[in-house]
Order: structure tokens, then sequence, then C-alpha cells
């Protein structure tokens, strides 16, 4: 299918739209959880941020929605603002729900360059995403919740992964649309914006022990495992990824920067000489 095609709209969009599903954040089977959950659910260091990020990125979303012309691209990216905004409720009840405690974050303010916003947002919840399917991999491995707690959790992992393959197709259009349909160009617009996403990861990163919760999904998945190894962490969202992103029709086009880069990763440290462990090294074996 040729991207910026008619046809190309028709399918990242509808695509989109058809795969949207109802549910209302207060009716879903929210678990009793015991006092070790309690405690482990509460300790976790990143609702606050997440709360505020999903709040933010519904009125953002919603506002950049208005600012659509054509009628199918207006009707996919005001519902992304409409599970933006029921993501910031789901959280909102868990939080209360639970008696998780935070602080309230500051109220979302529409930003003044709209488009910008929008795009930036997209390239980073395009990384976002990613760790995200990674961690609550992690996490349900290690059976840090209960399973019903995980199966709340799956329809939120599944509109992340909606949106950001609506975003990427959107974006690819918007650019054919522009004049800079020419694949390095689309590359070279795709590198920078991920080049930003990808400073605000590594800050993320480095500030992840200064509870500020920023870069939530990035940093967290240390909190459910204990001795995670590089290699495991590239290895559980590489599957994760393509295990999230098989549910897409193979016509749509699919972020792939971090995909590319755990598989370059897993194949260095595959050939990277393994560490002994110490009782060897003491025995000289």
């Amino acid at each position: 299918m040729k991207v910026g095609s008619q046809a190309h709209k028709e399918l990242f969009c509808q695509s989109f739209i058809e795969s949207y599903q109802d549910y209302e954040p207060e009716t879903l089977p929210w678990p009793q959880l015991d006092d070790a959950a309690l405690e482990r659910l509460r300790g976790i260091p990143f609702w606050q941020e997440a709360l505020r990020t999903e709040r933010q990125a519904g009125v953002m979303v919603g506002a950049f929605a208005e600012t659509i012309t054509d009628p199918m691209i207006h009707e996919a990216i005001a519902l992304q603002a409409k599970e933006e905004a029921r993501h910031g409720r789901l959280l909102e009840f868990l939080i209360n729900h639970y008696d998780v405690p935070i602080n309230e974050p500051p109220a979302p303010k529409v930003p003044p360059n709209i488009a910008q916003e929008f795009i930036d947002f997209g390239f980073g919840e395009c990384l976002d995403s990613y760790f995200a399917f990674g961690m609550f991999e992690l996490a349900r491995q290690t059976n840090y919740f209960p399973e019903a707690l995980f199966t709340i959790f799956d329809p939120i992992l599944y509109e992340e992964a909606r949106h950001i393959v609506f975003f990427v197709n959107w974006v690819s259009y918007m650019q054919v649309h522009q004049g800079r349909g020419f694949a390095p160009l689309r590359g070279a617009h795709a590198g920078v914006h991920y080049g930003r996403a990808l400073l605000h990861l590594a800050k993320a990163f480095g500030s992840a022990g200064d509870g500020t919760g920023e870069g939530f999904t990035a940093t967290g998945a240390g909190t459910f495992a204990d001795n995670l190894t590089p290699a495991r962490v590239f290895s559980v969202c590489l599957q994760e990824n393509e295990k999230r992103m098989s549910s897409f029709d193979d016509r749509l086009l699919q972020p792939n920067l971090l995909p590319n880069l755990s598989a370059i990763a897993l194949r260095v440290l595959n050939v990277l000489p393994k560490k002994q462990p110490d009782w060897q090294v003491a025995k000289g074996e």
C-alpha cells in the first residue's frame, strides 16, 4: 500500500476507529488485594506522574483534534483523546480505590504549539509504550500482583499499541501531503523527533531515583524484578512488542526504532564474553 494514499488513510483511521473498546473504569472487576499486594501497589513510585501524564494527554490530544479538518482523521484523533482521558480516570479510580498516597498533580493545560506538542507526544509514546510492554510482562512473570489486576490493564496496553500504530501512519501520511514523502526525508524527520524523545528518556533514566517519577514506564522495571540484566530487559521488551504488534494489519507502518536497537543490542551482548560466576573463578574453572 502506498503511504499517503487515500487507501492508506482509510486503513489507519478505520482500523483505529473500529478497534475501539467501550468500557468505564468504575465498572471494571477491580480485585480485592491482600495487605502484601496493597503495600506493593502503594509503593510503586510513578502513580502521580502517570496520572499527570494521562490527564495532560487527554486535554492536549482533544485540543489537537479540534484543529483537524479532515473528517476521518478528526474522528480518529478525537477518539484517541477520549481514550487518553479514560486512562486518566482509570488511574484516578485505582488511586482512590486502593488508597494510594500521591500529591494531586497540577491541572492540565493546552500547550501553545498544539501541533508540535502532539507530534512530540506521539514519538515519545512510541518509546515509552515499548518499555511499558516489557515492564508489564516482567511484573506478570514475577506474580507481582494478582492476575485479575493484570487483566484490567491488558486493554490499556492494547490501546497504547493502537495509539502508536495510528500515530506513525498519520505522521507519515501528513509528511507525504506536505511534500516530504521521500523516504529519507521522512526518516530524517522521525530521527529528529526520536532523538528528542531519547534525550528525554535518558534524562528519565538519570533521574529515576530522585522521586520525580518522570519516564515511569522506562524506569520502572526494576520495581518488579530483582537482578535484571540488559539482555533480559531487551529480550522481554522485544517479545512483548512483537506480540502486541502482531494484532495489526501488516500493511500498516509500525514503530521500529527501539525494536531494531534492542535486536542489535542483544546480538552484541550474545557475542560478548560471559562473566564467570564467582564460585567458578575461585575454583580456577
